[in-house]
């Protein structure tokens, strides 16, 4: 990459930045397209939050990603919000020319595992009630899923989501249980998504929230944790013969959906996906 007078800066808002997977994967899909456009990470202490969107704009960067802790509180930042990303009430890209916020989470969860199913008409179980679950869910509401439900350990979570999801009326079916009730759940469903942070590096041994004996082969397991990359739940998917989706495709596909949002240009996935293995040891 060769940084010129011309080159256009995108890049990354959070606290801390330093272990982000986003420069190295956007900065390969730039050199594969030879564009013009370098992603830097920036740490930005919430009490300099608002000055530095300031700054973005009168620097001309194109477009930020946005980060813990960053996400809803930027919103206050921004001239207008795309309409998901309103009814998740979190944003994770910018587009700086228009200041234009978007959540490109659940869209990356979405395509992830729509390399293996449709959602369209789908009952779908989601496992946590926080913010990646938040995005996601308004995504599967989006995309036609017959049903939700929503299961935490925290049941009041749960319903609040739910309750979130039904007044979008983009969905008329979503309810809320105990994440200990996901059993009696899972046969009828279609797709499982795991939200939660259960087998992620280093507790990769942690008891999976579901197991293989309450799965069927035609169920899909997507969990958002990506190290390792095999969690302990997508090891039951697969001892079930149920198809596995894994969070590294999450992460490269919302990645994707923000480099399309800052040049209009289509990412080249493969590249993308090379970088994020590489940076990721693997």
């Amino acid at each position: 990459m060769k940084i010129k007078g011309s080159t256009n800066i995108v890049g990354l808002i959070g606290h801390p930045v330093e272990h982000s997977f986003s420069p190295p994967m956007h900065n390969a899909a730039f050199d594969a397209l030879n564009m013009d456009y370098a992603y830097v990470a920036f740490d930005v202490d919430p009490l300099n939050l608002k000055s530095a969107i300031e700054g973005a704009k009168a620097l001309d960067i194109k477009g930020l990603n946005v980060t813990i802790p960053h996400k809803i509180e930027v919103m206050q930042c921004l001239d207008e919000l795309d309409e998901v990303a309103g009814l998740i009430g979190a944003v994770n890209t910018i587009d700086i020319k228009n200041l234009k916020g978007y959540n490109t989470d659940g869209i990356g969860a979405i395509r992830a595992i729509e390399e293996v199913s449709s959602i369209k008409n789908k009952d779908v179980v989601v496992a946590g009630a926080g913010g990646a679950s938040r995005a996601i869910s308004f995504y599967l509401a989006k995309f036609k899923a017959n049903s939700i439900t929503i299961l935490n350990r925290n049941v009041d979570k749960a319903e609040n989501l739910a309750s979130d999801i039904l007044d979008s009326n983009l969905i008329s079916e979503a309810r809320s249980d105990s994440i200990s009730e996901i059993n009696k759940y899972l046969n009828d469903s279609d797709i499982l998504v795991d939200t939660t942070p259960v087998g992620m590096h280093p507790h990769i041994n942690d008891e999976p929230i579901a197991t293989a004996d309450n799965m069927h082969e035609d169920l899909v397991v997507f969990d958002a944790v990506y190290n390792p990359n095999e969690t302990v739940l997508l090891s039951e998917a697969i001892k079930a013969n149920a198809k596995p989706v894994y969070g590294i495709k999450m992460l490269l596909y919302q990645g994707a959906e923000s480099f399309k949002i800052w040049t209009g240009r289509d990412a080249p996935i493969d590249v993308m996906e090379k970088a994020l293995n590489e940076f990721l040891g693997r």
